[in-house]
C-alpha cells in the first residue's frame, strides 16, 4: 500500500534537537538503545507476539532514502508490523532497507514471518545501530485500525557493511496504558 506524499513530512530530531522534550518516562522508551523486542516481551511477561501486515518490494519514501543515503524513489523491501502486548497492539513498526545492498547481503527479510526483526538485528553483532531519532509520525502513514495524530514514532538504522536497515516503531496508546504512562 503506497504511502500518502505528505505536504510537511516529519522532522525526525536527535535527543538533543527535540524541544520541548517529553516527560522523562516518554523519552526512556523513546531513546533506549536496547532491543524493544526485549523490552516489550517483558512488558508483557512473554506474552509478545507479531503481526506481519506488509511485506515486500516497494518505493521508499523521500525520508527513508536520505536516511539509507540512496537516490529518492529507490526500491527496497518494506516490512511493517505490529507488536503486541497480550494481543494488544502497542507498536506499529516500518523497516526498510534498499534493494540494491539487500540483494546478495545474505539477509533474507521475506523469511521472518511472525518472528521480530528486533531480535535478528540484536543477535548479529555485525551490525551497528545508528543514533536514534524521534518524530511525530504522521497520522496519514499509519494502518487505518491505529490512525492516530500526533503518536511518537522512532528510528534508527542498523548498518553492516553496505547494507542498512532503517527500523521505525511508533508507540501506540495502549503501550502508554500498558507501561502506566498517563499522557504523552
Amino acid at each position: 500500500m503506497p504511502h500518502a506524499v505528505l505536504a510537511h513530512p516529519p522532522r525526525w530530531l536527535s535527543a538533543a534537537q527535540l524541544h520541548p522534550t517529553p516527560a522523562a518516562c516518554v523519552r526512556d522508551w523513546l531513546f533506549d538503545q536496547g532491543s524493544l523486542t526485549r523490552r516489550l516481551t517483558a512488558l508483557s511477561d512473554n506474552a509478545f507476539s507479531v503481526t506481519p501486515l506488509v511485506e515486500g518490494w516497494q518505493p521508499l519514501r523521500a525520508d527513508e532514502c536520505t536516511a539509507l543515503g540512496i537516490p529518492c524513489g529507490s526500491l527496497g523491501w518494506v516490512r511493517e508490523v505490529y507488536l503486541r502486548g497480550h494481543g494488544e497492539v502497542w507498536v506499529f513498526a516500518r523497516s526498510v532497507a534498499a534493494r540494491s545492498a539487500l540483494e546478495g547481503s545474505g539477509l533474507d527479510l521475506h523469511q521472518l514471518g511472525s518472528r521480530s526483526l528486533g531480535e535478528l538485528l540484536f543477535s548479529d553483532r555485525a551490525f551497528d545501530r545508528g543514533a536514534m531519532e524521534v518524530a511525530r509520525y504522521p497520522a496519514a502513514w499509519l494502518p487505518s485500525e491505529v490512525r492516530d495524530e500526533r503518536l511518537w514514532g522512532r528510528r534508527s538504522c542498523f548498518t553492516r557493511g553496505e547494507l542498512g536497515v532503517l527500523v521505525a516503531e511508533i508507540f501506540l496508546p495502549a503501550l502508554w496504558r500498558a507501561a502506566g504512562i498517563e499522557t504523552v
